[in-house]
């Protein structure tokens, strides 16, 4: 199988960042809510198969099917948050496009994943999530794994407080540490399977080891937020934090996990990826 030498697959993740910063704002907002909706699928797919696994099974389930989104973003051409946080500042870096057109991407693709996987976990919440009974829909295995999920993701950091948001933090760094190492293994093969497996492995490792995705927890949070809200029964069922906390509200996803998880991811992709990879290999280039 073919691929693509270390210095050649540093100038095309430069011009991949080009021609997204040239991009018009209904086309990265289009774009970035196909890419939330897959990455959205995702984790439904992620929280289905893993219901009923303990401990490390839970964590290698997940992670084993979790790829698909990124697998089908990277394919299909669609416009992920975390991958432009590499591939447009990569494109800055080479002076090929401004630091104003980074920002303004970042913006309007992260606003199309928010409303992408808002929808799909919306359309998880009353779909699959729940089961009629009695004339009524009730949370079935699948939404109360959901909700325990998002719980994990916003009310643990919250008890732990400062340091809750610290790991929360860390977390995201290593999230997109392994995710932006996914987009340039996909850039780094030539053919559709070297592209599948140099998604995979990585994707798998972040989800398995237990880190935070921005975009995932967008729709990780809204899910188990629209079933506790629409069966407010659960909270006394679950217990725990859930109950101690009343709940589970949207200022808490946004401030206990979505904020510092994002600047978590920018710092992963931009610093730890696209700053190493272009200060490796700028002087090695090959000539375009």
């Amino acid at each position: 199988m073919a691929f693509n030498p270390p210095q050649k697959m540093t100038l095309m993740a430069g011009k991949a960042g080009v021609y997204k910063a040239n991009l018009p704002i209904f086309q990265l907002l289009l774009r970035g809510f196909m890419a939330g909706a897959y990455i959205a699928i995702g984790g439904a797919l992620c929280t289905v198969c893993n219901t009923g696994f303990t401990a490390g099974a839970k964590s290698l389930v997940g992670g084993a099917v979790f790829p698909v989104g990124l697998i089908a973003i990277v394919l299909t051409g669609a416009e992920l948050f975390t991958g432009d946080c590499l591939l447009v500042p990569m494109a800055a870096m080479l002076k090929k496009c401004s630091w104003g057109k980074v920002l303004r991407v970042w913006v309007w693709v992260y606003i199309g994943n928010l409303i992408g996987s808002i929808f799909y976990a919306y359309l998880m919440a009353v779909g699959p999530f729940v089961t009629g009974a009695e004339g009524a829909l009730g949370v079935n295995a699948f939404g109360l794994n959901a909700i325990n999920i998002a719980v994990g993701k916003t009310l643990t950091y919250k008890a732990a407080g400062g340091w809750g948001l610290w790991s929360c933090f860390f977390k995201g760094i290593g999230c997109n540490y392994l995710v932006n190492i996914a987009i340039l293994l996909g850039i780094c093969a030539d053919d559709v399977v070297g592209k599948f497996f140099g998604v995979w492995f990585p994707i798998m490792a972040f989800v398995a080891s237990g880190f935070e995705h921005c975009v995932a927890n967008m729709y990780f949070l809204p899910a188990g937020i629209f079933l506790v809200n629409s069966h407010p029964k659960v909270i006394g069922d679950i217990g725990g934090l859930l109950a101690q906390n009343g709940g589970l509200g949207w200022g808490d996803m946004w401030f206990w996990n979505i904020l510092p998880a994002t600047l978590g991811n920018i710092v992963g992709g931009f610093l730890f990826v696209a700053c190493f990879y272009f200060y490796a290999f700028r002087k090695e280039l090959p000539t375009e």
